[in-house]
């Protein structure tokens, strides 16, 4: 019964590979089909199960009912998605969202609701050096606005160069992943080689220091979770 819920489970988020839009493409009719088969399976494996429980128990435990309405979700999505694709018009398959839950909520999943949990109570104590790391990045942005917006610098492209506000805090929000790196600087590195230490000190700053104490944050608090939660808390 287990290797069944998975197997359906891994299933139903499959789908997402091959509805449109879709990596490969399907009939609507084939993952349609699929779909409403994985969601009889789920229904069929709460209705064992409600058989098994205490009717009262049953009915209290939120897993059960966040199972219930996602399939109640994904079923009325399915019929409205189809109904309008025979009409024409174009829709999304706002359900797609739903679909974890089936993998967090059943009885079979205890360790990835533990993961999950630990993750949810992670949360609350990493918002302080997120929002650390948020202030410099907005910090710096507006330096950047100043030390270079009013220079008239273009890009490779034609573009203006650090003009926005809002562009910049992009910029060097992907700056932090160094996946722009060093294109980001070069406009402003031909105007002048000096304004290259601007962008060092970012990277030192929010990309060695930040991000390493933010993973360690991370990585501690998750772990100390971990720890302390006990066995039957996930149930």
């Amino acid at each position: 019964m287990r290797t069944a819920t998975y197997f359906f489970i891994f299933l139903n988020l499959s789908l997402a590979l091959f509805e449109e839009p879709a990596v490969y493409p399907l009939p609507f009719l084939a993952t349609s089909v699929l779909e409403v088969l994985c969601l009889l399976v789920f229904l069929g494996r709460l209705t064992h199960f409600a058989k098994v429980t205490l009717h009262n128990v049953f009915w209290k435990d939120t897993k059960n009912i966040c199972i219930m309405v996602a399939i109640l979700l994904s079923l009325t999505d399915l019929a409205v998605y189809g109904v309008l694709r025979l009409y024409g018009v174009r829709s999304i398959r706002w359900s797609r969202i739903v679909r974890p839950v089936f993998l967090i909520n059943f009885a079979e999943s205890r360790q990835i609701r533990r993961a999950f949990r630990s993750i949810r109570n992670t949360l609350p104590e990493i918002t302080y050096v997120f929002l650390l790391f948020m202030f410099s990045l907005l910090m710096f942005s507006l330096m950047a606005l100043k030390l270079f917006g009013e220079r008239n610098l273009q890009t490779a492209e034609g573009l203006p160069y650090f003009r926005n506000y809002l562009e910049i805090v992009f910029d060097l929000y992907v700056l932090v992943t160094t996946a722009n790196s060093p294109d980001v600087m070069m406009p402003a590195f031909d105007f002048s080689s000096w304004y290259a230490l601007f962008f060092i000190a970012f990277v030192i700053i929010n990309t060695y220091i930040f991000m390493s104490l933010f993973l360690a944050v991370v990585y501690n608090n998750y772990k100390k979770h971990l720890k302390v939660m006990p066995a039957g808390a996930c149930d």
